[in-house]
């Protein structure tokens, strides 16, 4: 066969008063006030009204756990050990939303139901250097496969959307909702996750009329999805609700768990923020930013790992958890693992000029952190925010990480910066090598994604399939432009730190400003290993809006069929394609149909591969 240059294609409070006062160690008399102060949810309905499916013992009141106290993460090294009791859900048998419904705002900020919480963001400065870094590469490698709206404007903002993607379903998650679809993008499932649902996700455990920042995967390794969320009330409670699928289909049964997250610091509580959430072959783990929920010591205690053992979760028995605590770290996000790990890895930022790289030794039984500081081409933090038209400064972040992802000693992530008087996304490879029983973590790649004249990027979403490809979703807007979802890839034959041009998935139709994201998400098609899955986020008028494509790997640019083979047939589909104005033949990215699609194709057809 004729073969052609490699290229990627697209194709509440429910928790009962005496539960708070167990797991708070309060007196009944003072706390109730502030509870209800808080929205305390009614009693539970009487068990001969309760939904159907809601048949383990105390619906609407958690399992006691009588005297519990607050791990304490003082010294360090130290670690803590916790339990907590399973509820068995299955959600064919409650009542479900079929139809996501409308919300007329106005939305509110996320934030403003949280306690007050701030940390010292002033960025350490790092050496400067001159380490290779790469940019953007002229030809478009990505195009769109399918694609659909999904979850739109709840009430709460921003959506904090993330994907989960299995072997026929796709289960999406945003502030503060759940939806699972099929893989043509029909809606089979959609409920709230707080005590607002009818019953809401993970208000059989006793989650309450706030769960915050949720977050799903799909764990390869034991085919199952997972479902993280956080609940914070007062100076009292701040809790992580997590929910394991019994199969690789998530309609069905769930095993559902409310774990206690109040950390004692020198005296002073905790509560956890911002989570990252990533898996390997033996645990779920739970990163978080700690702040202050009651006592006077300090607002910011850096960072909670909370490390799960997967085996009792998968069966629906009392989940098993370790924590240890990183007071010098910020905004840790977790890897998403493929292959046989040494140790669940972990990344932040550092300084200007490093990443932080993470590990848990014994993450089950007796954990310890091992850290290493990773050099990487220097950068500027985000400022300024991003413009867009019609509307104001869009929030674009403090230059965090947004995702980690592990295959074979490869680990990726990226986050965003400030270059040429605008803001980029910036990613990076890693390998980790033996590290950390030897040895140490080496930076391999890395490069800014500039979206052309005046164009900003940011939060920068990127995984690697199993032909060493890597994916990549991101924002975009300008001055002249709406906000949008763009997509971009590389080939292990591109030139080292390159991406492919990006191209837009979706786009808005009305300004916007202020708090966006906080994140987009990646992830790829279990069944292939191959098909990148994305969810991004754009402006409509009532709000936001949420978006989910794919995109495949092809063997060569003019295979159009993905058939391995380059003939006429790759012509005709080309041709149906454009004829069609399906996004995918829009070869130079114009969002035109004509003849320059046309002559970009032919000319892919009569390029040998490099």
């Amino acid at each position: 066969m004729s073969k052609h240059r490699c290229r990627v294609s697209l194709v509440g409070t429910a928790c009962a008063l005496a539960v708070a006062m167990a797991m708070s160690g309060c007196s009944s008399s003072g706390d109730r006030a502030s509870l209800l102060s808080l929205g305390e949810q009614p009693r539970p309905t009487p068990r001969a009204a309760q939904p159907e499916g809601y048949d383990q013992p105390g619906y609407g009141f958690p399992h006691l756990i009588v005297g519990k106290d607050p791990v304490d993460l003082t010294e360090p090294g130290s670690f803590g050990v916790g339990t907590a009791p399973v509820e068995i859900i299955d959600t064919r048998k409650v009542p479900q939303q079929i139809n996501i419904p409308e919300f007329d705002g106005p939305p509110r900020r996320v934030t403003h139901l949280l306690p007050p919480h701030s940390r010292d963001k002033t960025p350490i400065i790092g050496e400067p250097n001159d380490l290779p870094l790469g940019g953007v590469l002229d030809e478009v490698r990505t195009s769109p496969d399918e694609l659909w709206p999904a979850i739109t404007q709840t009430p709460w903002t921003p959506p904090d959307p993330t994907i989960a993607v299995g072997p026929t379903h796709i289960v999406e998650t945003v502030n503060m909702a759940v939806a699972f679809y099929d893989k043509q993008g029909n809606l089979e499932f959609y409920a709230n996750l707080d005590s607002t649902g009818n019953p809401g996700f993970f208000e059989s455990v006793g989650g309450g009329n706030f769960t915050f920042d949720p977050k799903c995967f799909y764990d390869h390794y034991s085919q199952r999805f997972v479902i993280v969320a956080l609940e914070v009330y007062g100076s009292t409670q701040s809790w992580i609700d997590i929910a394991v699928s019994d199969d690789s289909n998530p309609h069905g049964t769930w095993y559902k768990y409310r774990t206690d997250s109040r950390i004692n610091v020198n005296g002073t509580l905790y509560w956890v923020d911002y989570p990252g959430f990533g898996y390997d072959q033996t645990g779920y783990y739970v990163t978080g930013n700690l702040f202050r929920l009651s006592g006077n010591g300090s607002g910011f205690a850096g960072v909670l790992f909370r490390s799960f053992n997967k085996t009792p979760l998968l069966t629906g028995q009392p989940a098993q958890y370790t924590d240890v605590r990183d007071g010098n770290a910020a905004s840790a996000q977790v890897a998403q693992h493929f292959g046989n790990n040494i140790r669940p890895f972990f990344a932040s930022v550092n300084s200007t000029s490093s990443i932080k790289i993470q590990a848990i030794n014994n993450p089950h039984s007796s954990p310890t952190l091992s850290t290493t500081n990773v050099t990487v081409p220097s950068f500027s933090y985000p400022s300024g925010g991003a413009p867009n038209l019609g509307g104001g400064s869009i929030d674009v972040l403090d230059g965090r990480l947004i995702n980690v992802m592990w295959r074979d000693g490869r680990l990726y992530t990226g986050h965003g910066i400030r270059a040429n008087s605008k803001n980029m996304a910036r990613w990076y490879q890693f390998n980790t090598n033996n590290w950390p029983q030897s040895g140490s973590v080496s930076y391999v790649q890395g490069g800014n994604v500039d979206g052309g004249s005046g164009v900003h990027t940011w939060f920068p979403a990127l995984y690697e399939n199993k032909d060493g490809h890597v994916g990549m979703v991101m924002a975009a807007s300008s001055s002249s432009t709406h906000a949008a979802v763009r997509i971009t890839s590389r080939a292990p034959s591109d030139p080292p730190g390159t991406m492919g041009a990006t191209q837009q998935v979706a786009i808005g139709n009305t300004g916007t400003s202020g708090r966006w994201g906080d994140y987009f998400d990646i992830t790829v098609d279990p069944t292939n290993d191959r098909t990148f899955w994305i969810v991004g986020q754009y402006p409509i008028p009532s709000g936001w809006q949420t978006w989910i494509s794919s995109f495949s790997v092809s063997f060569c640019d003019a295979d159009w069929n993905q058939d391995g083979t380059v003939n006429s047939q790759d012509v005709l589909a080309f041709l149906n394609d454009w004829t069609s104005n399906n996004p995918k033949a829009d070869l130079n990215g114009d969002t035109m149909f004509n003849s320059l699609d046309v002559l970009a194709f032919l000319n892919l057809y009569n390029t040998p591969c490099d």
